[in-house]
């Protein structure tokens, strides 16, 4: 059986601070940084982490803030078969908050953080993380997928 695995990338600009951009992902994820890209105007960090110790942080972060409604319909959105994929905005991550973007690029002036939740139950997952909600309070507390 193959464990949940997160893989983040972010794109990190010559004008940020590469530690400050970490720092933003791993408000919310558990990530190992595994490779660094390096091209001419851009580095492309990657991570991965495993198991549902990987993505509390989001987790919580989802409902600490109240959107899981919103979230719910992007992980939705970005649901493949045995993934679902979404991005976040880097600049409001490194405030501590989560805001989803609709795109990899033009929402988040900076590039946005790519984030790929890999599991075989991604409809299980997806319940667990994003509730169905009746005035912004969870009315279902799904169980999570197997880690």
């Amino acid at each position: 059986m193959r464990m949940l695995e997160v893989e983040v990338q972010v794109e990190i600009r010559p004008t940020e601070d590469e530690e400050k951009v970490k720092k933003a992902v791993e408000r919310f994820f558990k990530v190992n940084w595994i490779s660094m890209d390096d091209y001419k105007f851009t580095k492309i960090y990657r991570g991965v982490g495993r198991g549902l110790e990987a993505i509390e942080g989001f987790y919580h972060a989802l409902r600490k803030q109240q959107i899981l409604d919103a979230a719910r319909q992007y992980l939705f959105r970005g649901k493949g078969e045995e993934f679902v994929r979404f991005y976040l905005n880097k600049q409001v991550a490194f405030a501590g908050s989560i805001s989803f973007c609709s795109y990899e690029y033009g929402e988040s002036p900076l590039g946005a953080i790519t984030v790929i939740i890999k599991t075989r139950e991604v409809e299980k997952l997806i319940e667990w993380l994003t509730p169905r909600t009746v005035k912004g309070k969870p009315i279902e507390t799904g169980e999570p997928p197997d880690p």
